[in-house]
């Protein structure tokens, strides 16, 4: 059986989730090849060396500076999109013609399926959440992610079936166009779980998201942390860098960290200060790490995620707008006793792999 997995280049996220459903596919049997854009072909490569990629059309997305202009940036850009949605349906089915591939997952990328294969789509957001300015656009939105979705052959949410899992109303939704299946989480350091590590640094920041958000990001995390006491790193999500180390004062840099690396740096933090992305989540979960997420302006459903946690006690949330060391401060002072549940071990990937691979409706 021939896989060609896709993952979406909005952030690198959508590539480290796809992680684990590589393995999982290679563990049985599957002959398995990645679709990548430049941006997450380094970081792929790191952890797949022998697996051919192809490239893939880019959505070459930047978000706003402010985020209440995301909802006029789609707008504006809705051509574009749309654009590379069909030129990214074209290329699928060249690519299921040329080299009859007979499985394709798509890691929300809306336009990758074939007629000719088993098209999955994987996606925590199956309701896509709107600020509160725009929520009557909402239901417009849930409707044209059901028409995205129908092209599909079933779809794959990395959570828990039982309510709220991690990602609550945005990845449990009653109604759906074909049939979903619950994989669990996903997170590529589920084979670098190890033994609890010295916590060396007070805070780990990590650095992630697209242009012009992340550099923004990496300039307030530089100037905070600067002026708090104690030794803290930043890991500043540039694979394409490779693996460069470096100190500033009581900071010590990293361009990238190989996942043995990283999680030891995770593990050994009193705080981990990050972005809200849902696989980034994913990924503090399993390391076990004690959480505060600066949601991405523009990104209302990584707001959504963050305050669904902080009210479930599971971590603490300061906006970008609001971050200083004040507020970093009192969140480590109020929310002392924070954690992510880890997740437990199921079989859930493992059962939608199998299933994908041992039937014959393709």
């Amino acid at each position: 059986m021939k896989v060609l997995v896709a993952p979406l280049d909005w952030g690198l996220g959508h590539a480290t989730r796809c992680v684990p459903v590589v393995r999982e596919f290679l563990n049985q049997g599957a002959e398995v090849e990645l679709a990548v854009v430049r941006s997450n072909a380094t970081l792929l490569r790191g952890f797949f060396q022998e697996l051919r990629q192809r490239l893939a059309p880019s959505y070459n997305i930047v978000y706003p500076k402010h985020g209440y202009n995301m909802g006029l940036w789609l707008a504006k850009n809705g051509v574009h999109l749309r654009k590379v949605m069909n030129y990214e349906h074209r290329f699928a089915e060249e690519m299921v013609e040329r080299y009859h591939y007979d499985v394709l997952v798509s890691d929300n990328r809306f336009g990758f399926y074939s007629r000719h294969a088993k098209s999955v789509y994987m996606t925590h957001q199956r309701r896509i959440a709107f600020p509160k300015v725009l929520s009557a656009f909402e239901p417009v939105g849930m409707l044209w992610h059901a028409s995205v979705m129908k092209h599909f052959d079933e779809v794959w949410v990395p959570d828990l079936p039982e309510f709220p899992g991690y990602a609550a109303g945005l990845s449990h939704v009653n109604k759906s166009p074909v049939p979903v299946k619950y994989v669990g989480a996903l997170s590529r350091f589920e084979n670098h779980l190890g033994t609890e590590t010295p916590r060396n640094y007070k805070f780990v920041a990590i650095v992630s998201g697209v242009e012009p958000a992340r550099s923004r990001f990496e300039s307030l995390l530089r100037n905070v942390l600067a002026k708090v006491p104690g030794r803290h790193a930043i890991i500043l999500g540039k694979p394409v860098l490779g693996v460069k180390s470096w100190s500033e004062g009581n900071i010590d840099f990293h361009t990238h960290l190989p996942d043995r690396e990283f999680a030891e740096a995770v593990r050994g933090a009193q705080w981990v200060v990050s972005r809200g992305g849902y696989s980034t989540v994913m990924d503090m979960a399993v390391l076990g790490a004690k959480c505060i997420f600066v949601p991405t302006p523009g990104q209302y459903e990584q707001v959504i995620l963050a305050q669904d946690l902080a009210r479930e006690g599971y971590a603490a949330t300061i906006s970008e707008s609001n971050f200083s060391i004040e507020t970093l401060l009192a969140a480590m002072s109020e929310k002392g006793n924070v954690s992510l549940p880890k997740p437990k071990d199921n079989a859930l990937l493992k059962n939608a792999v199998s299933d994908v691979l041992t039937t014959n409706n393709i």
